[in-house]
């Protein structure tokens, strides 16, 4: 049974959701971390960010429109390998998306932190060496039970809410660029030579794109493949709405970056580097530090706001993830439970809201949250390039509203590119990812087992090219270069040749691992209703 709802999102509604959810705490964080991981040249970094995002929602536009479902992003593997790399898929998706609940609220207790009126001094044990204290926890779970009850009662409240929010989240990012750009311009915070572009070298612009949160930051497109049928005309709109969206907020994200790099005093930089600049609330310190207070008010408001908005939008996608994965029959039949008056899956949102608050509880720093929330949102894309190509060649004949003529070369692309941003995470972080992935496994093999190991061989089969990538990404991380953290054996940038020739390796075994199982036949059956409907 799919979620169902009485009015379908349009196109403008859509793209303000997936903006809601594109512009929350990366454009609070996102600028100030990279500029000091990488000094000026984290602009790039937002470049190649958004490039990797884009590359990767291409494959799913033409997948999203031959299956317009509720949570969708979980069950495409599952077509076209079977219920091991649909349960994988699916896994590291959902972990990517309980992460990203509370780390919205993270960012909203810690500018909540550094507020600084005299009346507001109860706020500043919240947060101590950039880490979220217990007091501050328990406010942080307050947040993520705010954002699950404007999420209980239908789409249609979601929506509304979103739309409006989504408006401010666009025009104080823009008021904050104006503002900044005429109180503090010192274009010549680029340098006027490559080293003083690029201060650590250029290892670390790749490395921010993951560590940074920039990954997080573009990752929302999934908002609108999950809202799947609960979209009007879903052949041209989900397409439309993704790329829309993606545009707007990465033109919005690299102009907030260069604002940032282009503000700071040249004095603070020559007394401590790009590495010494230190924020508890990036922008709004930023306005303090120039003079503009009332600025420094909004923004301590939008903290609030654009974390609301996200943290909003992303506890409707997680439930209907974990709502997909229990329609693939590998939790519990309860989480999955529609409610019949609001047609939202309520048991699988209260799951996801306790789950956060568990995250958070292990994980209590917004870089820890986005990098960890960053690989598991790429592992689970790399079935996306994969499973699209599968498709054009076990299911030649099914309804495609948007055929992509580029998809051939676009997909093994992404894939690379999906490949390179996960190794970039570093060296514990992409081990420790991986192996909260295969913690969900013993769910998989009981469900399996509960069945009567119907077609797990046939699965495992067609998901061994996956188990493989998975202990090839985690060695290299561990003997990659020392720039990412490694034991150097395969030094910079040796190392990224090595996983691009290998995950094209590994990507051409992903497409001839397909596998005809009952969930084609079923998606079969809803491409149909696609094809009726055009």
């Amino acid at each position: 049974m799919q979620p169902t709802n009485n009015k379908k999102i349009g196109l403008f509604p859509l793209v303000m959701l997936a903006l809601g959810s594109l512009i929350g705490s990366g454009w609070l964080f996102g600028s100030w971390e990279a500029t000091k991981i990488a000094g000026p040249a984290a602009i790039i970094s937002w470049i190649i960010g958004g490039l990797i995002i884009g590359a990767i929602a291409y494959d799913y536009v033409e997948i999203g429109a031959m299956f317009p479902e509720s949570g969708g992003m979980s069950k495409y593997a599952q077509y076209s390998h079977g219920s091991l790399l649909g349960f994988i898929a699916a896994w590291a998706n959902w972990v990517s998306l309980i992460t990203l609940i509370p780390i919205e609220a993270v960012a909203a207790v810690q500018y909540m932190s550094s507020w600084p009126w005299s009346w507001a001094k109860w706020t500043h044990h919240f947060l101590s060496g950039g880490v979220i204290t217990t007091s501050g926890l328990f406010v942080v779970f307050g947040f993520i039970i705010v954002f699950t009850l404007l999420n209980f009662w239908s789409v249609k409240v979601l929506t509304h809410f979103t739309s409006l929010i989504s408006v401010f989240k666009i025009g104080v990012p823009l008021l904050t660029i104006i503002l900044l750009t005429m109180s503090g311009f010192h274009p010549a915070n680029y340098g006027t030579n490559w080293h003083q572009f690029m201060p650590y070298g250029s290892a670390p612009i790749f490395t921010a794109t993951s560590a940074a949160g920039i990954i997080f930051s573009f990752d929302a497109f999934q908002t609108v493949i999950n809202m799947g049928s609960e979209i009007t005309n879903p052949r041209k709109n989900i397409g439309r709405g993704i790329t829309i969206s993606l545009l707007i907020s990465g033109i919005i994200y690299i102009i907030l970056q260069s604002t940032f790099i282009t503000a700071i005093p040249p004095a603070m930089i020559a007394k401590y580097g790009w590495h010494g600049i230190t924020f508890n609330s990036p922008f709004a310190d930023m306005a303090i530090l120039l003079g503009i207070h009332w600025l420094s008010v909004l923004l301590y408001m939008d903290a609030f706001i654009s974390p609301f908005g996200t943290g909003v939008s992303f506890v409707a996608s997680t439930a209907r993830a974990l709502f997909a994965m229990e329609s693939n029959h590998h939790i519990p039949r309860f989480i999955g439970k529609i409610n019949p008056k609001y047609g939202i899956p309520r048991v699988a949102m209260l799951a996801d809201t306790v789950l956060s608050m568990v995250m958070v509880s292990v994980f209590r720093s917004w870089a820890v949250l986005a990098t960890v929330l960053s690989t598991a949102t790429l592992i689970a894309y790399l079935t996306g390039p994969v499973t699209a190509m599968s498709l054009r060649k076990m299911g030649p004949k099914l309804h495609r509203p948007v055929r992509l003529k580029r998809l051939p070369w676009i997909a093994p692309i992404s894939f690379v590119l999906a490949s390179l941003a996960t190794y970039w995470a570093m060296w514990p972080t992409t081990v420790q990812v991986i192996l909260v992935i295969l913690l969900g496994l013993p769910f998989y093999f009981y469900y399996e087992w509960k069945n009567g190991f119907v077609a797990t061989r046939k699965a495992f089969k067609a998901s061994l090219w996956m188990i493989g990538y998975l202990i090839f990404i985690s060695i290299m991380s561990y003997i990659g270069s020392k720039q990412f953290n490694g034991q150097n054996w395969i030094p910079y940038p040796l190392d990224f040749i090595v996983i691009i020739l290998a995950s094209l390796g590994f990507y051409y075994w992903g497409i001839k691992s397909y596998v005809v199982t009952g969930d084609y036949y079923r998606a079969e059956e809803l491409n149909k209703t696609v094809a009726n409907e055009d």
